[in-house]
Order: structure tokens, then C-alpha cells, then sequence
């Protein structure tokens, strides 16, 4: 009996694996999508933005030739058209969101952000009203890194980088939007691959919650990253590591 049990619960955890992984793919065809059509066309190499995107999905393991078809489709006529648009909002206690999506049908996804802010006690917000609270920045992460640290960091300053920081060997280097493309170019010119690049805002000031709000927060930040349309969720929230441990 406790043989099957374990069967059925690595087969569970297998599910959920997959399922987070098609759903990571399908939020990565999208961002090849938008790249191709408003970044400067299907030539990574003409296209930052798009090149950003094909390291990204390399990153997560995803087949060449998925990469390669999806930016065919994109370049193509007929192709899906998924327009970008962000969303600003609420949650409990105030905390703030700011919300980036991919959709083909801006109906379908006001509906259902709305739907979650409503259900979990938040409200959405006017456009621009968080801006002053998320700063757009370019973000390299960088593993593994096999050039001297010093040397590494002088390289990115003088391509236009604001901050380069190191944690346990994981390098996070930090651009304005302008700088972005100049730091990507020179990451390349040093045979650097990133393990994540690409434009993030960036929140001015966190908040932190008590356990009963943090967990109500962790169910909303969950139903909207499972969200299909949804790309990227930004927020003011300061994890708790305990509280996480709690959650399992």
C-alpha cells in the first residue's frame, strides 16, 4: 500500500512539474511573440528584446526548433496577435500590484484580474497611479560566472550598468531602460549568457504583512501568475521566509 501511495505521489508531483513547465513555455512563445513584432523583427541580433527572450527560453530548456517556430509564426502573416498591456491594483491591505499581460482579447483579461482582486478583497487602480512606486529597469542574471568578479563588474559599468551585485555567486546586474541594449551587446561580446535578462519594475519601497495577510496575499499572487494571459506580476511585498517555510 505505502508502495502505491508513493507511486501515486510522484506521479502527482510529475503532473505538476509538467504543467508548471508547459505553462512557463507558453509564457515564453508569447514573449517571442510580442518581441518579434514590436522589439525590430525576427533577427535576434538586430533585436534585443527578442534576443533577451530566445536566452531566456534557453535558459528554461525549451526545444530549438520550438523557439525557432514560434518566431517564424510571429514574423509571419496570420500569426497570434497578442497586444501588451499593464495593469495597476490593490490587494489586501494595500498592498500594490503591477501586472504586465500578453493577450489576444483585452476583455477576457480585465475580466478575470478584476475577478481575482474582487474575490480576494482588493480593487483595481488608475493607470499611472503606481508608477512612482516601480521603477522600469533592465535585469541581468548571471550564473556561473568564469571572469574575474572586479574585471566583470568595471565591464558592466563602463556598458552603462547602475549596480552589479553578488549573492552566493549569483550575479544580478542592473540597468536603466536606455542601457539595456549596451549591456546585453558587451554581455555578448564577453561569451556571457545570462540565465534571465530582460526588462522588470522594480518597487521603490516594500511593505511587510502579518501571517493572516501574507497568506491571503501568497493566494492572490498565486491565481493571478497561473493566469494564462498574465506574464509577469510585480508587487511591494517583503517575503518572509518563515512565513514561506509555513506555506511548505
Amino acid at each position: 500500500m505505502s508502495g502505491h501511495s508513493k507511486w501515486k505521489n510522484i506521479m502527482h508531483k510529475k503532473g505538476a512539474a509538467d504543467a508548471r513547465r508547459g505553462k512557463i513555455f507558453s509564457k515564453l512563445i508569447k514573449e517571442l511573440s510580442v518581441a518579434v513584432k514590436t522589439g525590430g523583427g525576427p533577427d535576434p541580433d538586430a533585436n534585443p528584446r527578442l534576443r533577451a527572450a530566445v536566452q531566456n527560453a534557453r535558459a528554461q530548456n525549451m526545444p530549438k526548433d520550438t523557439v525557432e517556430r514560434a518566431i517564424k509564426k510571429a514574423a509571419g502573416v496570420g500569426g497570434d496577435d497578442y497586444q501588451e498591456i499593464a495593469y495597476e491594483a490593490f490587494g489586501p491591505n494595500g498592498v500594490a500590484f503591477f501586472i504586465d499581460c500578453a493577450t489576444d482579447n483585452k476583455v477576457r483579461t480585465i475580466g478575470n484580474i478584476r475577478s481575482y482582486f474582487n474575490k480576494y478583497g482588493g480593487n483595481m487602480g488608475k493607470d499611472g497611479c503606481l508608477q512612482f512606486l516601480f521603477l522600469r529597469k533592465g535585469i541581468f542574471t548571471i550564473e556561473n560566472l568564469e571572469i574575474d568578479e572586479d574585471q566583470f563588474t568595471l565591464e558592466m559599468i563602463d556598458a552603462g550598468a547602475e549596480d552589479v551585485q553578488n549573492e552566493d555567486g549569483i550575479f544580478t546586474v542592473t540597468t536603466a531602460m536606455d542601457d539595456f541594449g549596451s549591456v546585453q551587446k558587451k554581455l555578448q561580446d564577453l561569451n556571457i549568457t545570462p540565465q534571465e535578462s530582460g526588462l522588470q519594475r522594480i518597487c521603490t519601497e516594500t511593505k511587510k504583512l502579518d501571517e493572516e495577510a501574507f497568506m491571503k496575499f501568497m493566494k492572490l499572487l498565486e491565481v493571478l501568475e497561473d493566469d494564462d494571459d498574465v506574464q509577469k506580476v510585480y508587487h511591494n511585498v517583503e517575503f518572509d521566509e518563515e512565513l514561506l517555510n509555513k506555506m511548505g
